[in-house]
């Protein structure tokens, strides 16, 4: 088994139909036998997608609440930061590579425990490159 770290962007495609892409599909199907790992910011992010699409009728509120409890089983372990890892070395990743600082975290995350991230940002996958970041190979075959 091995782990990776997985975005809000990645998530937002599991949620949201009109935002389904088949790499996103494929990182669900690595859950099945690896560890998504988050920061502590992750849960807050999708909870925020949760609301914005129920207020914009994108999705109901039974729907919402579905989506909710299939995320709760994915078994994505999030990690919580300190703030001194938050001014050490979030903010200047962020800095660096002109990131929001909670796209800066997952990067942050994954680089200190080395291992892939998984997102559907072109901006923080430039900045993982730029990094020495892997991307995760979703391929069923990687």
């Amino acid at each position: 088994m091995s782990s990776f770290v997985v975005d809000a962007s990645v998530t937002c495609s599991w949620i949201l139909d009109d935002e389904a892409c088949d790499y996103a599909d494929a990182v669900m199907d690595r859950l099945a036998e690896d560890t998504a790992l988050a920061p502590a910011l992750w849960s807050l992010e999708i909870s925020n997608v949760l609301l914005l699409a129920e207020r914009r009728k994108r999705a109901t509120s039974a729907r919402i609440l579905e989506l909710r409890d299939q995320l709760a089983v994915l078994g994505i372990q999030e990690e919580a930061y300190s703030q001194t890892r938050v001014f050490a070395s979030i903010i200047p990743l962020a800095t660096a590579h002109g990131l929001t600082a909670y796209d800066a975290a997952y990067l942050e995350l994954a680089r200190r425990r080395s291992i892939p991230l998984a997102t559907l940002d072109k901006a923080l996958r430039r900045a993982a490159d730029a990094e020495g970041v892997a991307i995760l190979n979703a391929s069923k075959n990687s």
